[in-house]
């Protein structure tokens, strides 16, 4: 069975602790990724080659691969370089996720694109807009998310709803045998559900899952605007 196939109908699990924190390290993101797998998750999302060569080494499902790196001179974060998708790929990456956005690059997007597809792992394009979605198919992604929509200064929103008519259009770009992965503020089941929906083959969630702080927040602002409001 494929990669894809493998993950066709199911969720990924996306493991980045927040930054810096104090769950950020190797060890813990290990434990978090076996026990998402133990809860069901198909696949999972995994920053950094030496974070990838760890989880692989103890899960058998597919693991999409990225490197978050931050330069002055672009927006791209998301496996910006070769040595990135090279790092990646070495850690044992079936998936490669690059970003596929129309931003001007730190490194241009091809030779990035031929050497992921020439090692014949599969090549996932984080993207952000139809456009994004129309490049990164004509470069070969075997995956197209909405990973970026939200998130980029075209797409910038204070709407926290995930962006479900971006799911659709990739639906109809990438055909039925295509596969459209769905990113990016899924944070309910009801709303990974609705992506499923409205055409996603799966749904990768992070933040509602492996950021403690994040939910911790949640909750704890909700409880004390309800105290405010009473």
């Amino acid at each position: 069975m494929s990669v894809c196939e493998r993950l066709r109908g199911g969720l990924v699990v996306s493991v980045q602790p927040v930054d810096d924190g104090p769950m950020d390290t190797t060890e813990i993101i290990v434990a978090m990724a076996m026990a998402a797998v133990e809860g069901g998750a198909a696949g999972l999302r995994i920053q950094g080659a030496n974070n990838v060569a760890a989880v692989r080494k103890r899960v058998d499902v597919p693991v999409i691969g990225i490197v978050k790196r931050e330069f002055e001179s672009s927006p791209v974060r998301i496996t910006p370089t070769l040595e990135d998708a090279t790092a990646l790929i070495e850690a044992g990456a079936d998936i490669v996720a690059v970003d596929m956005t129309l931003r001007e690059r730190e490194e241009p997007l091809m030779p990035i694109v031929r050497h992921i597809l020439n090692a014949g792992v599969v090549l996932m394009g984080d993207c952000s807009t139809p456009e994004d979605g129309e490049q990164a198919i004509g470069h070969g992604a075997s995956i197209i998310g909405t990973t970026l929509s939200g998130y980029t200064t075209e797409t910038a929103t204070h709407d926290q709803a995930p962006d479900i008519s971006l799911i659709r259009c990739y639906r109809q770009l990438m055909g039925q045998s295509g596969f459209v992965m769905a990113e990016g503020r899924f944070n309910t089941p009801e709303l990974s559900a609705s992506a499923m929906n409205a055409g996603a083959d799966c749904v990768t969630v992070g933040s509602a899952i492996t950021r403690l702080e994040h939910v911790t927040q949640w909750f704890s602002h909700s409880i004390k605007r309800d105290q405010i409001s009473v």
